[in-house]
């Protein structure tokens, strides 16, 4: 079996794919203090061998949003150590005055000025040896967790930094010591000293966790474990230790994977995706059957300038608790309950109101249905928590609840704006694809708010992330900096550039399908695009640039000169795809009715097991789709139809 194991805030999923096609799900709740005990809680119930474990993991992210990382010390060229804190001259927030950026993760008695500086055309300033051993002495005297190097002009001579990094290693041993041409070496020195200090912050917590999960993976002889990574492949946990950064978004990136695969089984190549779990809704983007993927972003307010899909995620989980604010005001999030107490309904101990307590009370989730192995909800606990609130305007309890999925779907839909919308792509003309426990039950309502016509509720919609995992492909990213104008650049110049990255791809992923992009723009601009690169013949390239930027931005620049900024070589291994059910017997009725809120009105919906539906049936909304991992609803004037794959294909009628 090939298996997935996606750490959510709220439960960790499990899928297996087994030789023959057949798809286990299994759900666990997470265990917060040690990730790596629910995911071989979950490993463990599995019978049969495993040949290979891919794991979707959120250590990462939580050590950047708690900020429980490692003592760093930076080392940066003199002059330039409060570059952190100068940032980019943006505000946190454009009208308001008093929110401030989150600190760098760094403080400023820690960074460690170097007599050193190159330029473009090299070394200004040399780099003597008694500077080297000043150094050394200084960032052992500050006794750190890890070392980060960042000097000016690295990303293109990167001499001073292999001296200062290889003096540094062989004199603090076993401390990490990262070097920013090792992680990023392309050119804008505020990005990539604030991701090469990210990578350091990061790799001994990631390193310890990965470590510690690889060898209770050999304990069980699992032959093989892979760390899912942000750009949406797959690294071994040795490889994965060294860049920690890059697994940021490691969970999210598993379920658009999965996304990409059901609409591929199901024909619909562009997609708005939502990932709703307990803790966040993680909104994303498909076009053209390929992931969107974004390098440039912030994890937790820290910016981190690596390939990455592009997720754009709030705070609207299942598990978000809603408050009032001082002016009465109804709000959901950013706070969580969790695992641990989790929602009130969960009886485990919490009583805050929060989105799964206002589904159970709108009649959407079923209190007989368990959500996982030993979670049963609890109704009365639900109300009581949802009653805590008072009266909202002139709300009841439903009407409360109401305003609790209102707030939530809002958020949800600024996310799945921002990611279409806010990029020149209609949303109009996609379809939207919710997933995880939660999202299938706001499919409807986020398409009305975007005026889209079609919805994709995908099978096993609760743990689609980790059946993304599951048939994710071993994946090497690896850039460079080539700040070139197309004028005058030749075929062997852009050849002769990739040449080393292509080799050095096909070493650390051998019989890797290996392909180039290159990051471009018009001079002068501000940011770049990413384009394939299939010819490397100038022309062809400038010819794709300007095509992608018309496409995306609505002009083609009106003549401007262009110019090659960045290379990046991927390199990938495909994994096979998963079997999704064909013809099979099912249900062809709904199995019962209750009465649900929808919208504000009471109203009967048809009760459908999710899990069981005949191929080809029609369902008309409303009604409830109650699967084992997730629970969907089609509101009134929905209809859908079960696709062969176990999908329902729903449609505004």
């Amino acid at each position: 079996m090939r298996v997935g194991v996606d750490v959510g805030g709220t439960f960790t999923d499990l899928v297996a794919l087994a030789e023959d096609g057949t798809i286990e799900v299994r759900k666990v709740v997470t265990t917060p203090d040690d990730p790596a005990v629910g995911l071989f809680q979950a490993v463990d119930g599995l019978r049969g061998p495993i040949e290979l474990l891919i794991h979707g993991t959120t250590v990462a992210t939580n050590a950047l949003l708690e900020r429980h990382g490692a003592r760093v010390v930076l080392v940066a060229t003199a002059g330039f150590e409060d570059l952190l804190w100068l940032r980019r001259q943006d505000r946190a927030a454009l009208y308001d005055l008093a929110r401030d950026h989150p600190p760098p993760l760094v403080a400023r008695a820690d960074v460690v000025g170097v007599a050193e500086r190159m330029g473009p055309g090299g070394t200004l300033v040399p780099l003597v040896d008694a500077e080297v051993e000043r150094v050394v002495a200084a960032v052992r005297a500050l006794d750190p967790g890890a070392v980060a190097v960042a000097l000016l002009f690295a990303f293109r001579h990167a001499a001073h930094e292999q001296r200062l990094a290889a003096a540094l290693r062989a004199a603090l041993h076993a401390i990490p010591v990262v070097a920013s041409h090792e992680v990023l070496p392309v050119f804008r020195e505020y990005e990539r000293t604030s991701t090469v200090t990210v990578e350091a912050y990061l790799r001994p917590r990631v390193g310890a966790y990965l470590a510690r999960t690889a060898a209770e993976a050999g304990r069980r002889e699992i032959p093989e474990l892979r760390i899912m990574t942000s750009s949406g492949g797959s690294l071994a946990p040795a490889a994965a230790a060294v860049r920690a950064a890059s697994l940021a978004l490691s969970g999210p990136a598993g379920g658009v994977v999965g996304a990409r695969l059901v609409g591929e089984a199901v024909g619909s190549p562009d997609l708005l995706t939502l990932d709703m779990g307990g803790t966040s809704a993680d909104a994303s983007l498909i076009v053209g059957g390929a992931p969107l993927a974004d390098g440039v972003g912030a994890v937790a307010g820290v910016p981190l300038t690596l390939p990455s899909l592009l997720i754009e995620t709030v705070s609207a989980g299942g598990g978000s608790i809603a408050w009032m604010d001082d002016g009465g005001a109804l709000k959901v999030g950013p706070e969580s309950a969790g695992a641990v107490p989790g929602p009130a309904c969960y009886g485990r101990g919490g009583v805050r109101p929060t989105v799964t307590d206002a589904c159970l009370v709108l009649g959407w989730l079923d209190a007989e249905q368990p959500l996982a192995a030993d979670v049963r909800l609890d109704l009365v606990a639900a109300e009581a928590a949802v009653a805590t609130l008072g009266r909202v305007g002139r709300r009841d309890r439903r009407g409360v609840a109401a305003g609790i999925v209102e707030v939530a779907t809002a958020a949800m839909a600024r996310a799945l704006k921002r990611v279409s919308m806010a990029r020149g792509l209609d949303p109009r003309r996609m379809v939207l694809l919710p997933f995880g426990g939660a999202g299938p039950l706001f499919g409807c309502a986020l398409a009305d708010v975007l005026g889209m016509k079609r919805v994709v509720i995908p099978p096993h919609s609760g743990a689609l992330s980790a059946l993304g995992l599951a048939a994710a492909a071993e994946q090497v990213e690896l850039m460079a900096s080539f700040h070139r104008t197309f004028s005058g650049l030749a075929r062997e110049d852009v050849t002769a550039a990739f040449e080393p990255l292509c080799a050095r791809a096909q070493v650390e992923l051998p019989g890797a399908v290996v392909t180039r992009e290159a990051a471009c723009r018009f001079v002068g601009q501000g940011y770049e695009l990413t384009i394939p690169v299939a010819d490397p013949e100038p022309y062809r390239l400038e010819e794709a640039f300007l095509h992608a930027h018309l496409a995306r931005y609505g002009h083609a620049g009106g003549g401007q000169p262009m110019e090659l900024v960045n290379l990046r070589v991927v390199a990938r291994r495909p994994a096979p795809p998963p079997h999704f059910r064909s013809q099979v017997p099912g249900v062809r009725a709904p199995v019962g009715r209750r009465p649900v809120t929808v919208r504000g009105e009471r109203v009967t919906a048809d009760v459908w097991p999710g899990d069981e539906l005949a191929t080809g049936v029609a369902i008309d909304g409303p009604a409830i789709l109650a699967g084992a991992d997730a629970t969907a609803l089609l509101e009134p004037g929905w209809r859908g139809r079960v696709h062969a794959t176990g999908a329902v294909l729903v449609k505004r009628r």
